[in-house]
């Protein structure tokens, strides 16, 4: 998914990112159209999620000065997503919250 311009120490992290990013859409329109109210609650911390993420990749690529900023809150929110979509037995949700905490790690080691 990352491109040869991306720095060599956030391709990791890229790649984490936009993983969650498209796991956490989908289990946002997974959600949705239950109507169930703890399942609005998940859609809405997904799309969160995925929207962090998606500004992650775009600082890490501009080699933003505040990318390790934004990957210290992109990290808690992945892991919130994660928290939130775990209290779920379902197939979505929990390769949703895998992708989650797989990027607030990376996003963590980014921001280190």
């Amino acid at each position: 998914m990352t491109t040869v311009l991306a720095p060599e120490r956030v391709k990791a992290c890229l790649d984490a990112c936009a993983q969650c990013m498209e796991d956490c859409e989908a289990c946002a329109q997974h959600c949705m159209p239950s109507g169930d109210a703890g399942m609005a609650e998940c859609a809405r911390l997904c799309l969160d999620c995925a929207t962090c993420c998606s500004t992650c990749m775009t600082l890490m690529c501009r080699e933003s000065r505040f990318y390790g900023e934004l990957c210290r809150i992109c990290a808690e929110v992945c892991e919130a997503c994660a928290a939130e979509c775990e209290r779920f037995p379902d197939e979505i949700m929990r390769a949703c919250a895998g992708a989650c905490r797989d990027c607030a790690r990376e996003c963590r080691r980014v921001a280190a």
